[in-house]
């Protein structure tokens, strides 16, 4: 029998209050709102660059040091427990929790961003500007963007299975500094901070995908993209989560992604032997070459002197973005990590997590710059006349059996979110419950009640057009994700002292 967890009423109410008070009026007063959003996003991303950029990459060399250590060896839970689950289960759920939509929208969209308006003062539209189009796609989602989601996971996985917290709460993975604290209020804003960033980042999420899908399934059957369509893409969305998330964590999200990713291969490996094969790995290679060269240069590039506004527009809007939705995706893997080891949990997520990645950059991505290069279609021109949408499904049009690459990138697209909407209400479930920890998992009802919100809110949102301001919004919370960085970096250290001693002592 399944054990449930209870209601946490002190956190599930204000963040319902909180999230309905500032979509209502993030909606009701756009043309107000907007301006202030983005000018105060401007602020954090030019004026915090160099903090951010030191954040990240603080935190990928803190993680190779645990990884490479004596700490790397400690387990999850009890020292004789195997892991939860297998390596395959494992690697599939990273995989699909961290890659979702966003990455087959921006494999494509991205690189072609680059090739128009490429950094280091090259000029936009040139073979050099194609030379580095791939490589910053490769360096934006490759290990860095997961050595940001992989030290929350690994200090709530400790925080969770070795000191006895059992709530799967960002504001107890915080009691190393915060100690008692971190039940009170200072704990309930932290926790109430992370719910918002998750509900924003999902926003996001439908942001790109509901119109990506509602392009595919208008060039398949004819239909006119239209907001019904829309409404009707994350209904059936909303069906899917539902029926995964009352099998639980292991029927659910793991059945869903583990066939996820047999049809991510299978559409990338169709690309790649249907497509320019030699160029995709030829470009690939030499892209990997550059972005390896040159990884200190572009993880530290702020451009003051020519203020071309590249880096702060893309690599810190970036780390901030991942940032705010981190707690989402460490709470999750978190949960399925019981008896890896610190080293097992950090080399999985970042090989796993970058190798999705790269693997639909190097192919999709590759593809389309093909595309522009050769003179088959012209992307940059597609982009600026029908959209980025509309746009990725005419570069899959390009292809031999068009119609199954869009059917097949369709219901891949379903799948993802699906997975995205079903592991992000089980963490907001978890989150504003007492506990949900060893063998705990939240009421069906709760779970299901925080994917229903979301539904909702997504469909208003569509229909008074307020999705992207509340997208926006989500980097608002940038600067407090920085203080729950900072807190979780010192409590982790703390207890690894605590329990194991300082790491050179033997």
């Amino acid at each position: 029998m399944q054990k449930r967890s209870k209601l946490d009423p002190y956190v599930f109410w204000p963040a319902i209050a909180v999230l309905l008070v500032i979509t209502a009026l993030l909606v009701g007063f756009q043309d107000t709102v907007a301006p202030v959003i983005t000018q105060a996003l401007s602020m954090i991303t030019h004026q915090m660059d160099w903090v951010f950029e030191f954040l990240t990459f603080g935190i990928f060399i803190l993680l190779l040091w645990f990884a490479a250590g004596r700490y790397g060896k400690i387990r999850f839970g009890d020292d004789a427990a195997g892991p939860a689950f297998g390596n395959f289960s494992y690697g599939a759920m990273l995989f699909c929790a961290g890659m979702g939509t966003s990455i087959m929208f921006w494999s494509i969209i991205e690189p072609m961003y680059y090739y128009q308006g490429p950094p280091f003062q090259i000029e936009g539209q040139t073979a050099a500007a194609a030379e580095w189009a791939l490589s910053y796609g490769l360096f934006h989602w490759g290990v860095s963007a997961w050595a940001i989601y992989t030290l929350p996971t690994i200090v709530i996985a400790y925080s969770l299975y070795n000191k006895g917290n059992k709530s799967l709460k960002i504001s107890q993975a915080c009691k190393g500094v915060l100690g008692s604290k971190a039940d009170g209020w200072i704990g309930r804003i932290i926790d109430i901070l992370v719910i918002w960033s998750l509900v924003g980042g999902l926003g996001t999420s439908l942001g790109l995908g509901v119109p990506m899908i509602a392009a595919g399934i208008g060039d398949l059957f004819g239909f006119e993209q239209s907001t019904p369509l829309s409404i009707g893409i994350i209904l059936i969305w909303s069906v899917i989560y539902l029926t995964s998330a009352t099998l639980g964590l292991e029927k659910g999200i793991s059945k869903l992604s583990n066939i996820n990713v047999y049809l991510a291969l299978t559409l990338a490996i169709f690309v790649l032997i249907v497509g320019p094969t030699s160029f995709l790995l030829s470009y690939f290679t030499d892209s990997f070459g550059q972005m390896a060269q040159n990884f200190l240069r572009m993880s530290f590039y702020t451009d003051p002197v020519h203020q071309s506004g590249f880096p702060q527009d893309w690599t810190v809007f970036y780390w901030v973005w991942f940032a705010c939705t981190a707690p989402f995706l460490g709470l999750f893997v978190a949960r399925i990590s019981k008896g890896r080891t610190i080293k097992s949990v950090i080399v999985n997520m970042l090989a796993w997590g970058t190798l999705g990645g790269w693997l639909y950059f190097a192919v999709m991505g590759g593809y389309a710059m093909d595309l522009q290069l050769s003179g088959a279609f012209n992307v940059v021109q597609s982009m600026a006349d029908n959209g980025n949408a509309q746009t990725i499904i005419n570069v899959l049009n390009t292809l031999p059996l068009a119609k199954i690459a869009v059917l097949f990138f369709v219901v891949l697209g379903f799948i993802f979110l699906a997975t995205s909407l079903d592991s992000a209400s089980f963490v907001l479930a978890s989150t504003a419950s007492t506990s949900a920890g060893d063998g705990e998992e939240p009421a069906v009802w709760h779970t299901v009640t925080w994917g229903i919100l979301m539904a909702v809110l997504a469909i208003s949102l569509l229909l008074i057009g307020g999705l992207k301001v509340v997208q926006s919004s989500t980097v608002m919370v940038a600067i407090p994700i920085l203080i729950i960085y900072i807190l979780l970096t010192v409590s982790i250290l703390r207890w690894l002292r605590q329990d194991h001693g300082l790491q050179e002592e033997q």
